[in-house]
């Protein structure tokens, strides 16, 4: 694999190509998922359940997200890798920039925000260091317990103008990606439509530039309620391996997601 950049992932939202992401946590899946041609991964604070088996992702620290930067990376040196900056990690500039060096220096090419109109400043701030930053609007699980639980966001003409409105300050603010949670399919695609950088959807439907996954839902090895949008590809091969070919196949095809898998 050659070093994947923010220009490569740029040229496939230029050239309407699709691309497929997902989570790891660790060397070894870092390695596999890498070798197998996932050209984007993020140290989520997903792994305040998946890694630490909390009920919510709020209990994830900064020094929990480095650490895993750190195996990460070293099993997938040529992936574009993104991390998550974690609750209440970026409440003001200065602990945004503090917090963010530390993720940046431990091997993170993008630091990933929730939030839209009250984060503008960060994300200002953050990108005129000449950091990239990765904005998450919809469902924003850092705010959970304020949305009373994951549910769908957008639903509403409302609520859909107000996210076409943040993703384009948002945009203008600086940032470099946007991944888009739990929304439907059709506000989904107008976004990606509408704004020029890469937009990444999970639970959104088909029609973003690319998809991500928790690697523990796509593998099928999630115990619990499992997502809608989840689609187990290990279930269909024998192997790990096999499950990501298939999966980045899907979504650099389109095939994935489909109807079923979307709002």
């Amino acid at each position: 694999m050659e070093k994947i950049t923010i220009s490569t992932l740029q040229h496939c939202k230029n050239c309407n190509n699709k691309f497929a992401a997902i989570t790891a946590y660790d060397f070894s899946f870092a390695r596999l998922f890498s070798n197998q041609g996932i050209p984007v991964i993020l140290v989520g604070d997903s792994l305040g359940m998946t890694i630490q088996g909390n009920n919510s992702t709020i209990t994830v620290e900064v020094d929990d997200i480095t650490y895993h930067t750190k195996a990460v990376r070293k099993g997938a040196p040529k992936v574009f890798l993104i991390s998550d900056l974690p609750f209440l990690s970026y409440y003001n500039v200065t602990e945004a920039i503090k917090n963010t060096k530390k993720i940046i220096q431990s091997g993170s090419n993008m630091v990933k925000i929730e939030g839209g109109k009250k984060i503008l400043h960060i994300v200002k701030e953050l990108s005129d260091r000449s950091i990239l930053v990765c904005g998450h609007i919809g469902l924003t699980p850092q705010s959970i317990d304020f949305l009373s639980g994951y549910r769908i966001q957008g639903k509403t003409y409302d609520d859909a103008q107000r996210l076409i409105d943040e993703a384009l300050l948002l945009e203008d603010s600086g940032i470099k990606m946007l991944v888009l949670e739990c929304i439907p399919s059709a506000l989904a695609e107008t976004i990606t439509k509408k704004l020029s950088i890469p937009v990444i959807g999970i639970g959104s439907g088909k029609n973003t530039d690319g998809q991500i996954l928790v690697m523990q839902d796509l593998l099928g090895i999630t115990e619990g309620h499992v997502p809608k949008f989840s689609k187990n590809f290990l279930n269909q091969k024998n192997s790990i391996q096999a499950a990501i070919k298939k999966y980045i196949l899907e979504v650099e095809t389109g095939l994935y997601p489909d109807i079923k898998h979307s709002f």
